[in-house]
């Protein structure tokens, strides 16, 4: 019997081997070498209040704005606008910023939410960046405790910092009202970001986060995933470049609507997380100095 029992582990170890090195070969033989950092004609400009083409500026010029924001949204019609006149109403009282205070950036093709986001990063005027979600989920006026948490943070080195809004603290709470399966998804998803890719994060994608500018433009400059799993490789690029992360609990409210389907969504960024791990060890990927668009 023992020696059948150290057969079958043997077999079973032998077979997870070769499963590792498949997964390993396919992750690496499917991996661009570099982001696609192309930008199409079309989104090369927007439109100004009087409906003419004016050139977006680059992050690679030098700031004129204190913040820029960022909000990826695709089919938002019903909760962009909530969002907006939030966000809104909370800066013109920080500080008039004019007729140019939103600009609409159409891209050709979805590019997902992370490249979205890194479209919207690359045009910003902003000496800080902040992304915030369509849904308005987290309370605007919290970029405050974010830029406390970033300033905290100082010196800078290179001038690079991160400040992530995070929900763990509602962990408790949100268990309550959650089914077990999902308790067990987003406890199983969690492992996987600690297991993987990013240590020290409880909360990588609450999608309220601050950036220096140098530190937006180092980490989406090297950024590969362009899905819902772009949160786990941008704190993975900014701790491989040791960027100081502060991670900051905000006030956050579920909002209906959510593109998000818990199984497959979750079945997908797990996979995601696997192959960004694979792609890095294997060399498949590799994370060099900042370059720039064309």
């Amino acid at each position: 019997m023992a020696p059948l029992l150290l057969q079958l582990a043997v077999l079973g170890a032998a077979l997870a081997a070769a499963v590792v090195v498949l997964i390993s070969i396919v992750a690496f033989t499917t991996a661009t070498k570099m982001p696609a950092l192309h930008r199409h004609e079309e989104e090369k400009f927007f439109l100004n209040a009087k409906g003419q083409k004016e050139t977006l500026p680059s992050i690679w010029d030098s700031p004129t704005k204190q913040l820029s924001v960022v909000v990826p949204s695709y089919n938002e019609e019903k909760r962009l606008p909530v969002m907006m006149d939030e966000a809104l109403s909370y800066l013109e009282k920080r500080q008039k910023y004019g007729s140019d205070k939103v600009r609409v950036i159409t891209l050709v093709k979805n590019r997902g939410k992370g490249g979205a986001i890194r479209m919207g990063i690359f045009s910003s005027r902003g000496e800080k960046i902040l992304m915030a979600d369509a849904d308005g989920a987290t309370k605007f006026p919290d970029v405050e405790k974010l830029e406390k948490g970033l300033n905290d943070l100082q010196p800078w080195p290179n001038q690079m910092a991160i400040a992530c809004g995070s929900r763990a603290h509602l962990e408790k709470e949100s268990i309550a009202q959650r089914s077990y399966f999902r308790t067990l998804l987003m406890y199983g998803f969690h492992f996987l970001v600690w297991f993987l890719c990013v240590k020290g994060i409880r909360d990588t994608q609450c999608g309220f986060k601050l950036f220096t500018r140098e530190a937006a433009s180092r980490t989406f400059s090297s950024l590969h995933v362009e899905r819902w799993a772009f949160d786990v490789e941008l704190l993975y690029i900014a701790q491989f470049f040791k960027i100081p992360i502060a991670e900051i609990a905000v006030n956050w409210t579920e909002i209906e609507g959510s593109k998000l389907v818990p199984f497959w969504s979750w079945l997908q960024m797990g996979k995601d997380l696997l192959f960004i791990r694979l792609r890095y060890l294997t060399g498949a990927w590799r994370l060099e100095q900042t370059r720039k668009m064309n």
